[in-house]
């Protein structure tokens, strides 16, 4: 330890960019756990569809019309914080909520999660990894 001290007090440059290069890695680490929160690929998506799961779009209502995740419902992502009234029968079934790259749909599982919702799941990706795998749109 005395000689990492030793070191530090030789290169102090190099200690410090070696302190922020750990500091960078940490906060990109952290940033990737919050985006992937309860987070599925596609395919896992389909499975839990086939099995009835429910499909929250989160984008804006023009690009819910350009094209969606077949069966997917329209849903304001400002309307999360009172999400619990409107969305009270999906309480106990599978929930999953996308966006276009997941970030805006992955902070949803964290607020729906807190408001009781047992079974809300984030698309990895969002729509963008949707469209990467050429799985199909609905439109209108």
């Amino acid at each position: 330890m005395d000689r990492l001290l030793e070191y530090f007090n030789h290169h102090p440059w190099l200690a410090a960019f070696a302190l922020a290069a750990a500091a960078a890695v940490l906060a990109y680490e952290l940033r990737l756990r919050t985006q992937s929160y309860a987070a599925l690929p596609p395919q896992e998506v389909i499975r839990l569809m086939n099995q009835g799961a429910t499909v929250l779009d989160l984008r804006k209502q023009q690009a819910f019309q350009e094209g969606h995740i077949s069966g997917a419902r329209h849903f304001d992502a400002a309307q999360i914080a009172t999400a619990a009234d409107a969305l009270k029968k999906y309480k106990e079934r599978p929930l999953i909520v996308y966006c276009d790259r997941g970030t805006t749909a992955a902070a949803t599982v964290r607020s729906l999660t807190q408001q009781g919702f047992t079974k809300v799941f984030n698309l990895r990706g969002g729509l963008s990894a949707w469209r990467a795998e050429n799985l199909p749109l609905a439109r209108g």
